[in-house]
C-alpha cells in the first residue's frame, strides 16, 4: 500500500510540472483531469502507518519459535508454581505472555522476545487445577505459572506420564532377589551412561566374573 502511494505522488508531482509548461488550453483541461483523479486516488488511500508500528509488525511476524523445556518447580499448599527461565522477559508487554489454563492442562507462549517465540505445553497433570484461579507473574528473567489446586493436597510429580514413568521404574527394582534388583539397577545406568560409564561397568562386570569362577564370590552381579 505504501509503494502504490508512493507511485501515485509522483505521478501528480509530474503531472503538476507539465501544467506549469503547457500553454494549450486543451493539453491543460487534459492534465487538470489526470490531476484531480490523481488526487482522489492518494486521497482515498489507506493513511501511511507509523514507522514504529510497521517494525513491530515486522518484528512479531519475523523469528521463529523454540520449545521450552528447561524449568523449576516447586509447590504450597494451595499452588503449583512451575518456573521458567527467559532472559529479558520483563521488558516485554504483558499481552506477550499467555498462559491458557484448562483443568489438566496448560500452555505457555511468549511472543517476539528477542525475535524468537516460546512455548511450553503441560497436558495431563497429575490432579485437576481451578481455571480461574490459575494465573501467571513475569518477574526479572523469569515468568512464574502458578496452578492452583482444586484439592490441597501434595502433588509427587507433574503429570500422570511422569507417575506412571516412576511406578514402572520402582518395579523393576522392586524384587526379592537383590541381585536382580542390582542387575536392572547396572543395565539401566549402562544403557543411559556415556563412554566412560560403559567402560567402568564392563570393567566391573569382568572383575566380578573372575572372581566368581575362584569362588571368591558366591552371588552374580
Amino acid at each position: 500500500m505504501a509503494a502504490a502511494r508512493e507511485e501515485l505522488q509522483k505521478d501528480l508531482q509530474e503531472v503538476n510540472e507539465l501544467l506549469t509548461k503547457a500553454t494549450r488550453k486543451r493539453l491543460r483541461d487534459v492534465l487538470m483531469t489526470e490531476k484531480h483523479k490523481l488526487e482522489l486516488e492518494i486521497k482515498n488511500q489507506p493513511p501511511p502507518k507509523p514507522k514504529d508500528v510497521v517494525e513491530e509488525e515486522k518484528s512479531s511476524l519475523g523469528g521463529y519459535t523454540v520449545k521450552i523445556n528447561n524449568y523449576a518447580w516447586d509447590q504450597s499448599d494451595k499452588f503449583i508454581k512451575i518456573y521458567i527461565s527467559l532472559s529479558g522477559v520483563q521488558k516485554l508487554p504483558a499481552e506477550n505472555v499467555q498462559v491458557n489454563f484448562t483443568e489438566r492442562s496448560f500452555d505457555l507462549l511468549v511472543k517476539n522476545l528477542n525475535g524468537k517465540n516460546y512455548t511450553m505445553t503441560f497436558n495431563n497433570l497429575l490432579k485437576p487445577i481451578s481455571v480461574e484461579g490459575s494465573s501467571r507473574k513475569i518477574k526479572t528473567d523469569t515468568v512464574l505459572v502458578m496452578c492452583r489446586k482444586k484439592q490441597e493436597e501434595k502433588w509427587e510429580c507433574l503429570t500422570q506420564v511422569e507417575k506412571e514413568s516412576k511406578e514402572k521404574e520402582k518395579a523393576a527394582y522392586d524384587t526379592s532377589d537383590p541381585s536382580e534388583g542390582l542387575m536392572n539397577l547396572l543395565k539401566k545406568m549402562y544403557a543411559e551412561g556415556d563412554d566412560e560409564m560403559k567402560r567402568t561397568i564392563n570393567k566391573a562386570w569382568v572383575e566380578s566374573r573372575e572372581k566368581q569362577s575362584k569362588g571368591d564370590i558366591p552371588m552374580d552381579i
